[in-house]
């Protein structure tokens, strides 16, 4: 099964992150109410081991590469594809490897890492089942990944995600970076899995031991697999 997702080229949104890197961890700390750090501490705790190998996909401005480091990894690996948000995350870590590269390619060999994280980031990827793939290709058997991602809320708790993330969010980014950067957000999520879907992809690409907790309003979700 194909599983595509992004509402934008890839050009398109290495531009954008780039664009938006300054203003990025303000915005995390605002569409979260502050509880995107202990979301990432949550994850790396499920998934780090002491002394792991770990690669943090699509890392952004390094947050949770640094919550990898924190959980007792040996050597964690941050990987993006935005330059400008590699040059922020590496303000906040010398320990960590920063790694410019494509997470539809990833530029390592098989079974490189003992665990992978990756935060908000596979929803922007035009082929998940290829990231997918690329993750638990780099990952050593009984290797752990976490994937954390904004999903669409269900029930009662809808309305109020979709009020927050389609108005709240993009008027307050706006402000903040004079751009319409976080207009994507409220699109890409429309288009994103569900949690069950994104389970059944994590299935597809060879992960066993798929299980998934809902955190904040019900928008987010932590998926965790293993490979076999």
């Amino acid at each position: 099964m194909s599983y595509v997702g992004g509402v934008l080229e890839p050009a398109e949104v290495r531009t954008m992150f780039d664009r938006i890197a300054g203003v990025y961890d303000p915005m995390n700390r605002l569409m979260s109410a502050g509880l995107d750090r202990r979301w990432r501490r949550l994850a790396a705790k499920r998934v780090v081991h002491p002394g792991d190998r770990v690669l943090d996909a699509a890392c952004g401005t390094g947050d949770f590469a640094l919550a990898d480091l924190r959980a007792g990894a040996g050597l964690v690996t941050g990987l993006d594809f935005s330059t400008e948000m590699l040059e922020r995350a590496r303000r906040k870590s010398s320990e960590i490897e920063w790694v410019e590269g494509d997470l539809l390619e990833l530029p390592f060999a098989d079974a490189s890492f003992e665990a992978a994280t990756i935060g908000f980031g596979i929803r922007n990827v035009s082929d998940i089942g290829r990231a997918l793939a690329e993750l638990h290709r780099v990952l050593s058997p009984g290797g752990r990944l976490a994937v954390l991602e904004i999903t669409q809320a269900e029930g009662a708790r809808a309305t109020c995600a979709r009020f927050w993330l389609g108005r709240v969010v993009p008027l307050v980014s706006r402000v903040l970076s004079g751009g319409r950067a976080y207009v994507y957000l409220p699109a890409s999520v429309r288009r994103f899995l569900s949690p069950q879907e994104l389970a059944r992809a994590l299935s597809d690409a060879g992960f066993v031991d798929i299980r998934y907790r809902i955190l904040g309003a019900g928008n987010v979700t932590l998926h965790v697999g293993v490979k076999q």
